[in-house]
């Protein structure tokens, strides 16, 4: 591939990749300070929903960093999109299986519709239209194929941005309890 059709997207991918850095550290820092509060207390689940969001982010971070890259031809930018599309897929699935876990599980906290579309319905359909991208980047249909893996990738960011303010919205409104069963997790 030419390097004409990647060089006007460098200050796409910095600007993208620098948020979802800061907000991965954000969302680190928010954790923590809800920890001590809750006096070490980790709320059982709370993993199942705060992970895939820093994944995502971290996602999001590594898409802007791959895209970013010089020299990028073809064959290695169709098989690094291919590849993080089919980890995101796989990563999707193992979510819903940890959320279908907790709602059969042990903790009062049963993952709502909401849940499932923000943090798996929607993030594996992002993953698989990315690895779309990717065939349609082998294809030669470069121009198109850029814009939706930009689009994608804001989508991405704007998933985590919604997941980790539905979990600090959570924490603050449930502080923790004695049993620590009783939070969401």
């Amino acid at each position: 591939m030419d390097a004409a059709p990647l060089a006007g997207w460098d200050n796409f991918y910095v600007i993208v990749g620098s948020t979802a850095g800061g907000l991965t550290g954000l969302t680190f820092v928010v954790i923590a300070l809800v920890r001590e509060a809750g006096q070490g207390v980790r709320p059982t689940g709370l993993g199942a929903f705060v992970t895939p969001t820093i994944v995502h982010f971290c996602g999001v971070l590594t898409l802007a960093a791959f895209m970013s890259m010089p020299h990028q031809r073809t064959a290695s930018l169709s098989a690094g999109l291919a590849a993080g599309g089919l980890a995101g897929v796989a990563y999707g699935c193992a979510i819903g299986v940890n959320m279908w876990r907790i709602s059969t599980g042990e903790t009062r906290y049963v993952p709502v519709r909401e849940d499932w579309i923000w943090n798996v319905i929607l993030p594996t359909a992002a993953y698989t239209a990315l690895t779309f991208m990717a065939i349609l980047l082998w294809e030669r249909v470069t121009e198109p194929a850029l814009y939706g893996v930009a689009v994608l990738v804001l989508a991405l960011l704007l998933m985590g941005i919604r997941n980790a303010w539905d979990l600090v919205v959570w924490m603050s409104l449930n502080p923790p309890r004695d049993q620590p069963q009783d939070r969401k997790e």
